[in-house]
């Protein structure tokens, strides 16, 4: 008997020894967002099971840029490899590279913890499939990038940060910067393959994402902080369920989107802050040919309970939009008093665009001086590419079901101006219950809509 009892105390022991070791797998989760429209459940990754990876483990060191970029490196690689895993950055500034994330794994920040990117362009090679403005190429990777992921995630009260040493200087957008703007323009015209279109020589100079997540699925980005950022800061890629929440966001260099959702479904943003040089959130959907041929087309966002402290429009559609945009709804957010701000909702597109967009609500905002105004749909927007590259192919896009009401604004130069095409009219705008106290100009600019309604 007593042999028997100690063999099924050794079995006992090396099942829970088994049992410590077995990683706890990712649970996920859904969300159900409410939305005047179908919206469905979100899937979100929970890692509150999984193992805690230290990247002290790994040999990081602050101040060791090197040291530090690999151990990152390695924590995701084991996070990856055990099937979920949460890579902890502890408190401390920790200088790195490139951060490349991978399936199954949750960068977490802990409070007091800033991971400083470096200004080295150099740091972000090998060139990676990305995109500028909306066309696809091989670039500088992004600062943190995913590629065909699911059950991504960064998380935590900690700060990520950009040097900005190189990236202000490319600013400038010199000439030979826009001659291979010409470049990249001419051969996804052409449906080059993705993979011929370099983009990093000495002339380039196309600044990276600060956060690329690539055709992923299952995104969580929670109560971060991001300062700085060499171009668009967090921009989801052909990519569903994506929740962005608690993220604050201070970025005031050129193009500084605060988020680009872009041919991207089933999205959530809420309770962020943004303090942006460019559009708070700026959605997108691909550029001309090129998003012709992905043929994706952004749906299903809902952003909510948002704070603007600065930037040119608190939502934005387009104007690269060739795959088309619907069902966005926007509610209860407030511009701060004071912020420098173009328009609430600006929907901007151009001959070469094509596409749609389709059944975008904004209600209850709050906001102070306004440059422009509350709504505004142009669609002859083509900023330097009007005299730097040809219209390769016309196509109008199609704009309709646009609402926007019980909105409160102090003062503005317009409440709405629509300029549309003779040969594709917007279709039915309703603005209902917008309070402004003062209007310098006109209250109603529109040209070539029907069904406008103003109660």
């Amino acid at each position: 008997m007593s042999r028997i009892l100690f063999s099924l105390f050794i079995l006992c022991s090396i099942f829970i020894s088994a049992c410590k070791e077995t990683p706890k797998e990712i649970i996920i989760t859904e969300i159900k967002v409410e939305a005047p429209f179908e919206m469905p459940a979100i899937k979100t990754p929970d890692f509150s099971q999984c193992e805690k990876i230290l990247i002290t483990d790994f040999g990081a060191k602050q101040g060791n840029k090197e040291a530090t970029t690999k151990a990152i490196a390695d924590a995701i690689n084991k996070a990856n490899t055990i099937g979920g895993g949460v890579v902890v950055i502890p408190e401390g500034e920790w200088l790195t590279g490139k951060v490349h994330l991978k399936s199954n794994t949750n960068l977490h920040l802990e409070k007091g913890a800033t991971l400083l990117f470096s200004e080295n362009p150099a740091d972000y090679l090998p060139a990676v499939q990305s995109t500028w403005e909306g066309m696809e190429c091989f670039n500088y990777s992004p600062l943190i990038y995913a590629f065909e992921c699911e059950n991504v995630a960064i998380t935590g009260e900690g700060e990520l940060q950009a040097k900005m040493d190189t990236w202000k200087v490319w600013f400038a957008r010199p000439k030979a910067h826009m001659e291979n703007l010409k470049i990249l323009y001419d051969m996804a015209a052409k449906d080059v393959p993705v993979e011929e279109r370099q983009m990093v020589n000495d002339t380039a100079n196309f600044r990276p994402q600060f956060i690329q997540f690539n055709r992923c699925e299952n995104v969580l980005l929670e109560n971060i902080s991001i300062k700085n950022s060499p171009f668009w800061v967090i921009h989801p890629f052909m990519s569903k369920d994506v929740i962005i929440r608690g993220v604050k966001v201070f970025a005031h260099g050129h193009n500084n989107d605060g988020v680009d959702p872009e041919m991207s479904q089933n999205m959530l943003i809420e309770n962020c802050i943004f303090d942006q040089g460019d559009d708070a959130i700026a959605v997108k959907s691909g550029r001309n040919q090129d998003a012709w041929r992905l043929n994706m087309p952004t749906k299903n966002v809902v952003i909510r309970n948002c704070l603007v402290k600065n930037g040119h429009q608190l939502l934005a559609i387009g104007s690269e939009l060739s795959g088309g945009v619907e069902n966005v709804y926007m509610e209860n957010c407030e511009v701060e008093e004071g912020a420098k701000l173009n328009h609430l909702l600006f929907i901007k597109t151009n001959e070469r665009r094509g596409g749609y967009v389709s059944n975008i609500q904004v209600k209850d905002i709050k906001c102070g001086k306004i440059d422009k105004g509350v709504l505004g749909i142009e669609t002859d927007v083509l900023y330097q590419w009007r005299d730097l590259v040809p219209t390769y192919e016309r196509r109008l896009t199609p704009i309709k079901n646009i609402s926007m009401k019980n909105v409160k604004a102090a003062d503005v130069q317009f409440i709405a101006r629509i300029l549309a095409e003779e040969e594709e009219h917007v279709e039915n705008v309703n603005l209902k219950n917008i309070q402004v106290d003062t209007v310098r100009e006109t209250e109603i600019i529109q040209e070539n809509v029907n069904g406008f309604k103003f109660e």
